[in-house]
């Protein structure tokens, strides 16, 4: 018996320079909303710190001020776009925590009835190459679990995390078909290339979809990127600012994992076993 035709659908990716104002940021956004959705995206994947650009001399308090809950009206109104737009959203902010000089750095998915149905605070915080991201914010205590969207089940991810193998692999284990992971990813010595080569290497190894979606300008790199479950690059915006969109096919998932078992060939009974 052949298995059920799966349709691709399509994906809008967001690549934009943000600027120090949120409210002229948010405005940006909810056009970008409305726009992939006219164009018939069923997702449409923003980069991390849409919410607004944090300068270095923005001191933690400054930071935090301009934070707010998931439930404030920053998310509110995008949900309400993505519900008005019936369109799904994966965006990012700046989200309280307990600390007056912390602040989480959390995604969000929205469906298109403007419910948010996942958030997750980046666990892994980008203290490195002359950058303290702890100085400033708080990691997340977990992953989230894979949630069901339109165009499959998307594992989520910001930036940093992308160096972390362990952490696709587990959400990819999990059941992700998408990793999806929103950046601001820092410009530098071989960053580019470093880039370019995590977002490949994330998707063949674990046989699913990466759309990752980049800051531009700034300290920034851009190069939004979407990479199909064999390691095909089937976007790079380069240094655009705007949308481009890719057509997600969840039947390339379960062909390529098929051809490529690389989840079911672990031997999870003997890594544990190495001791340093």
């Amino acid at each position: 018996m052949r298995g059920a035709r799966t349709v691709a659908l399509k994906a809008a990716i967001v690549q934009f320079k943000a600027s120090t104002s949120k409210q002229k940021n948010l405005g940006r956004i909810l056009s970008y909303i409305e726009r992939a959705a006219g164009r018939g995206a069923s997702l449409c994947a923003f980069p991390e710190f849409m919410m607004l650009y944090t300068r270095a001399s923005q001191t933690p308090e400054q930071l935090a001020s301009e934070a707010e809950p998931v439930t404030g009206e920053f998310v509110s109104s995008i949900a309400e776009a993505a519900r008005r737009n019936r369109i799904q959203v994966v965006g990012s902010m700046y989200e309280t925590s307990p600390r007056p000089d912390r602040v989480y750095d959390t995604l969000f998915v929205s469906d298109k009835r403007g419910r948010i149905i996942s958030t997750y605070r980046k666990i892994h915080l980008y203290d490195a190459l002359g950058f303290r991201e702890s100085d400033k914010m708080a990691p997340g205590s977990g992953m989230a679990k894979p949630v069901k969207t339109a165009i499959g089940r998307i594992g989520m991810m910001v930036c940093y995390d992308l160096r972390f193998p362990e952490m696709s692999r587990s959400l990819a284990a999990a059941g992700s078909e998408v990793l999806v992971a929103p950046s601001a990813w820092v410009g530098g010595y071989m960053k580019k290339e470093h880039w370019r080569t995590l977002n490949r290497t994330r998707a063949i190894e674990n046989g699913c979809y990466v759309i990752a979606p980049d800051q531009v300008g700034h300290v920034y790199c851009g190069h939004s990127m979407a990479v199909d479950p064999y390691g095909k690059v089937l976007l790079d915006m380069k240094q655009r600012e705007g949308i481009g969109y890719v057509d997600v096919d969840i039947s390339k998932v379960r062909e390529t994992r098929k051809a490529l078992p690389l989840l079911k060939n672990r031997r999870t009974d003997v890594y544990p076993s190495l001791r340093a």
